[in-house]
């Protein structure tokens, strides 16, 4: 059987655009020969909706979008996501996470998910019903299966109190689709393949496994939609981090090899991210404050890789502490990048602000008050930039600062977009040394020179902190393991420094709520996926 995958970078709330993007595909794919054309998980709403679900007319104009594509299928069947309203019940505020199946201009089955995740980012619970029946149809003298998403993950824990593929295996499919939006993180890729290699050896089938592809607010799809021949060998898998309307052959039987996650992963994502929240949020340029640091420099890459060097604006704010180093670094980077560069120095801004406080201030020692007034300044004239010349305002922080507060509110924190901000320090720094791969972008000194917020003479993070790497390892078990201090200090750390750096994450809730959204790259990411309450009082 001859596939076609369609494999789409929607957006959420798109419809006339989500549909557009549909029938092109189909009429694509159609002239390829296809016996069936696939689309990702709630395909023609974008996904995830959230709470565009609970909107009055939202259910109502998706159906009449279903039945726009589907007047214009043929014999050949497409199999397409959406969410469909309860008909039975027209007061209920839940609906179904389905799949259509599509021809000769109507739609003639519908498909329910039957597992509803509500863990990490997801929280279907909220919005939709579970199906309750099998899922499967007949199509070229095949026995199919259909399943979305959720519906396979079970094989590896008990997450779901039913399982649906049980049932599937008793009706002896010939071939499993599965209709999917699944969120990348760094490790993704190797579990989603696991996955499908046992539920082929459960079913004894292949499996057609077609997933999301672009960025949604916080969250990444890589797409890698996959086709695995009755052996559990891959035979066919589409483009990571790419749209792509392919061909999957089930006749071919021929394996290739699977690709492992890198930090060339890690870039695409975060480029493709910056991209589409970017263009999809009706941006053209992006603007970022450069300081000279690894971070600030690693954010410019990526925005240009994503952007284009014409759509990247890169602006020095230098104080009186800020070093010749940094700010040389600065431009060099600029310059290597090829993109506008503008120097406004904020000591003026500094000097004044100083002045309108030191009344209040009389008596007080200078602290990190006086510190934080250079990070505001330069806060300030970024979003007035911003605001002037209509371009996004990109944020710098790491997750490793971002984890323990080493970032100013109103400050540095500043924009529309935390590009880095799931990505540790010590990974920002390997980061770095591969968009180096091919020669120099960021200069050598920015990535070899010690990590300091320069907020006063001589500062380094390490006065501070303890190195990114032993920080990190800590940040890793605390806040992505939910591990205990005595767990995490038994591991070889000095309790000391396990319980201060713990006290920091937890401290420090209140900055992250009012941080900027943040791109998903690793298992546990702060914002939607990570649900702390800011205040409370336990420890552990």
């Amino acid at each position: 059987m001859r596939i076609g995958i369609a494999q789409l970078n929607g957006t959420v709330g798109d419809l006339s655009g989500n549909l557009s993007l549909a029938v092109d595909a189909y009429e694509q794919l159609i002239a390829q020969n296809v016996d069936l054309i696939v689309y990702p998980e709630l395909f023609l709403s974008g996904y995830p909706p959230r709470d565009l679900l609970l909107k009055e007319s939202f259910l109502t104009d998706v159906y009449e979008v279903l039945n726009q594509f589907a007047q214009q299928t043929g014999p050949v069947p497409a199999l397409i996501g959406y969410p469909e309203a309860d008909a039975e019940d027209r007061t209920s505020k839940k609906c179904f996470n389905s799949a259509a199946w599509c021809t000769s201009g109507k739609v003639s089955k519908i498909f329910r998910k039957r597992l509803l995740p509500t863990y990490d980012v997801f929280d279907e619970d909220r919005y939709f019903l579970p199906g309750q029946h099998p899922l499967s149809l007949t199509h070229k003298g095949k026995k199919i299966a259909v399943t979305i998403c959720e519906d396979i993950w079970n094989v590896d824990n008990d997450l779901h109190k039913q399982n649906p593929l049980p049932e599937i295996t008793a009706e002896k499919p010939d071939l499993l689709i599965n209709l999917s939006a699944s969120p990348w993180h760094g490790k993704k890729q190797g579990h989603r393949t696991n996955i499908l290699k046992k539920v082929v050896s459960i079913l004894d089938c292949p499996v057609c496994y077609v997933n999301s592809i672009g960025g949604n607010d916080e969250l990444i799809f890589d797409g890698g939609s996959l086709s695995l021949n009755s052996r559990g060998e891959i035979a066919h898998q589409a483009k990571v981090f790419e749209e792509s309307i392919e061909v999957h052959d089930l006749g071919d039987e021929c394996g290739i090899k699977e690709s492992s996650s890198s930090k060339s992963s890690i870039e695409k994502a975060l480029v493709l991210g910056v991209r589409d929240y970017v263009q999809k949020t009706g941006f053209s340029k992006a603007l970022l404050g450069l300081s000279g640091g690894i971070d600030s420099a690693v954010t410019a890459a990526l925005a240009v890789n994503a952007l284009g060097k014409e759509n990247v604006v890169g602006i020095s704010l230098p104080s009186d502490i800020s070093s010749d180093h940094s700010r040389e670094d600065a431009k060099q980077l600029a310059e290597n990048l090829g993109i506008e560069f503008h120097t406004i120095p904020i000591q003026s801004i500094v000097d004044s602000a100083t002045d309108q406080l030191s009344p209040l201030f009389q008596g007080l020692k200078p602290d990190v008050t006086e510190e934080n007034l250079q990070a505001r300044s330069r806060g300030l004239l970024l979003m007035a930039i911003s605001n002037k010349f209509g371009a996004l305002l990109l944020t710098t922080g790491n997750k490793s600062e971002v984890a323990v507060g080493y970032c100013t509110l109103y400050g540095d924190m500043c924009g529309g977009l935390a590009v880095i901000a799931d990505v540790p320090k010590t990974q920002v720094f390997e980061l770095a040394r591969h968009i180096n791969r091919n020669g120099e972008v960021i200069p050598i000194n920015t990535i070899e020179k010690p990590p300091s917020a320069e907020l006063r003479p001589g500062q380094k993070d390490s006065d501070s902190l303890p190195d990114y790497d032993q920080l990190d390892a800590i940040l890793h078990a605390y806040v992505e393991e939910g591990k205990s201090v005595r767990s995490i200090a038994s591991a070889g750390f000095c309790r000391e420094t396990v319980e201060r750096i713990v006290r920091l994450v937890d401290l420090n809730e209140y900055k992250r709520k009012q941080a900027a959204p943040t791109l998903k790259v690793t298992p546990l990411a702060f914002g939607v996926g990570r649900r702390m309450p800011i205040v409370q009082k336990y420890k552990n």
